[in-house]
């Protein structure tokens, strides 16, 4: 495993943590933990536990709402033709499934569009524009993307079709001639701005649901989509998103869709489910249909009902998410090789591997994988066989906005867009030298050698005692443990919480399978033996019985024989020593 600086939290003020531990009526740890996240009294505290739908923003503070709330108003009450166009991942294909299924209930003259990955590329296209012009469309409403749409949007403007982008990427100098709902383009008071594509959608349809007085319901049952939304684009689970998301598990474990029922019974994966489920069992599956197939199919298993078509549809994309996986694998593989060979790798900040051929649906991934081995900000880019541009994908580590280290190398891109940690490109084969040396630079600039060791960042030193209240069994689960449940649902910004605890020693180690290492773990003077397992770390068998250790770990349940039992979760451990300190 790779070596992780523990950076343990800075301890807020104890008198507040006293003070709404009274009011709380809870530990010091969970009084602790809130604090850090902002909430100092009973009603925000109110608010993170058990927040309402009303609380949220207007959506009409968000710029040009009320014109493109009237424009969407006057297609539908005309009954001209609308195209619901949206990106070929998670984040657009919900963003479409959601818009369309809610405005299919009011028009019929609606119908959608998603891109195809390799054809059209990512955004809004010359071909979707020719195709809404060929269908009579009047009216796009481009979903988490099109605010750098600038040439597609004015050949739709040219051939009298209007354009609502609500997109939530970072925009441009120039703005396409469109109404555009994006809470990061400048100008913009809407008070949230880390809104999923998919929130952005949301927003525009409450408003125009305030502005024709219809019912809120409807809407509310599409919050499954934007759930998966905002856990499969990696925004940040703070403030709104943290809200919709609560409400949108709630939704999709009780009123599952019937595409993602039989989705979930193929991947073997059982309810209830949280928004880490979300990431790592629903959207690489979603994903896989534009990634290998077509994205449509994505947007036909999640709105349809037709169990025969929607059963064919999920058979389909999970064999395509099997078929992602081994080509995800085979190119990782190569990428690493690579890496291997290259005798230039170590002085370099980044890793920048391409080779034509590679599948350009999964380059996003391998770049992912290739900073677990490496972390450095990673791009992974492919060619077609017969030629043409490079195209890729960027992932970045902790402090390194990559889309900031694009623009410093725009000069040698023929395109590029994207997040923070997530970004995508494409370059001419005269510049793939000169880009990869500008990339590594632009890095550079930003980091120092400190940069390049992963962070493991710790809520708290905590001693196993104070995970039990007294007279709590070691055979039932804390109310530490069950409280903690209710910070979910976790993601950037309110990440799962995870503890240290020095000087303790394991008994009972077993390797599992190679890699995955089973232990009981004692505090000494605590006569509490704690189940613990660390998943895909081998060296840990050997490590933790070496003598007195230190160990970092959420806390988990384990379900067995009927029982459900605390399980610490080990994200590392190492000889007894001292840990960093981080604001």
């Amino acid at each position: 495993m790779m070596r992780k600086k523990w950076l343990v939290k800075d301890a807020p003020n104890p008198l507040d943590v006293s003070r709404l531990k009274e009011e709380m009526n809870v530990s010091e740890i969970v009084a602790h933990m809130l604090i850090q996240r902002g909430i100092k009294d009973f009603n925000s505290a109110k608010t993170f536990f058990r927040g309402n739908l009303d609380e949220m923003h207007d959506p009409f503070l968000m710029k040009n709402m009320q014109a493109a709330v009237d424009r969407l108003q006057q297609a539908l009450e005309e009954g001209e033709k609308i195209l619901v166009y949206g990106d070929y991942d998670v984040d657009g294909t919900t963003a479409v499934s959601m818009f369309y299924g809610y405005l299919s209930d009011h028009t019929e003259a609606i119908d959608y569009y998603i891109p195809d990955r390799y054809e059209e590329g990512y955004g809004l296209s010359i071909q979707g524009v020719d195709f809404a012009i060929e269908n009579g469309f009047g009216l796009i409403v481009t979903l988490d993307c099109g605010i750098k749409a600038i040439d597609p949007i004015q050949k739709a403007k040219e051939n009298g079709i209007d354009v609502i982008v609500c997109d939530h990427h970072t925009p441009g100098e120039s703005l396409p001639q469109a109404i555009i709902l994006d809470p990061k383009q400048e100008g913009c008071e809407y008070p949230y701005k880390e809104l999923s594509g998919c929130g952005v959608g949301f927003k525009l349809l409450s408003g125009l649901i305030d502005k024709l007085g219809f019912e809120k319901a409807k809407l509310y049952d599409y919050l499954d989509l934007l759930a998966i939304s905002i856990g499969a684009d990696i925004v940040p689970v703070t403030e709104e998103n943290r809200l919709l998301a609560q409400y949108g598990l709630q939704v999709l474990n009780k009123e599952t869709r019937p595409g993602l029922d039989i989705m979930l019974k193929l991947a073997k994966k059982e309810k209830p489910l949280t928004l880490t489920d979300v990431v790592f069992s629903i959207a690489p599956r979603i994903n896989a249909a534009g990634r290998l197939g077509d994205a449509k199919q994505a947007v036909d298993l999640l709105i349809g009902t037709d169990q025969d078509k929607i059963r064919k549809l999920a058979k389909s994309i999970h064999n395509d998410n099997d078929e992602r996986r081994r080509i995800d694998k085979l190119i990782t593989d190569e990428a690493l090789m690579m890496i291997a060979d290259d005798p230039e790798h170590k002085s370099k900040v980044t890793n920048l591997v391409y080779k034509k051929g590679w599948h350009k649906g999964v380059v996003g991934i391998v770049a992912s994988r290739l900073i677990e081995k490496h972390y450095r900000p990673t791009i992974v880019l492919t060619q077609p066989e017969e030629g043409g541009e490079w195209t890729g994908s960027a992932r970045s580590i902790s402090g390194v906005n990559i889309y900031d280290v694009l623009e410093d190398c725009e000069h040698l891109l023929e395109r590029y867009g994207g997040h923070f940690y997530a970004a995508g490109m494409s370059l001419k084969t005269e510049n793939l030298e000169e880009f990869s040396t500008c990339f590594d630079d632009a890095v550079r600039r930003r980091i120092d050698s400190e940069s390049l060791i992963p962070e493991q960042i710790l809520e708290k030193e905590i001693s196993f005692e104070s995970i039990f209240n007294q007279g709590e069994s070691i055979h039932e689960v804390p109310r530490l443990k069950r409280i903690l449940k209710q910070f979910e649902p976790h993601g950037p910004g309110n990440m799962k919480p995870v503890f240290l605890t020095r000087n303790v020693f394991a008994k009972n180690t077993k390797l599992l399978k190679g890699e995955h290492v089973k232990m009981q773990l004692i505090e000494p003077g605590h006569d509490k033996p704690i189940d613990a397992i660390a998943f895909s770390f081998p060296e840990a068998h050997e490590m933790a019985n070496r003598g007195a250790i230190d160990v970092v770990y959420t806390l988990e349940e384990n379900q067995f024989r009927g029982r459900t039992t605390l399980q610490l979760n080990i994200k590392d451990l190492r000889p007894t020593a001292v840990a960093e300190t981080v604001d």
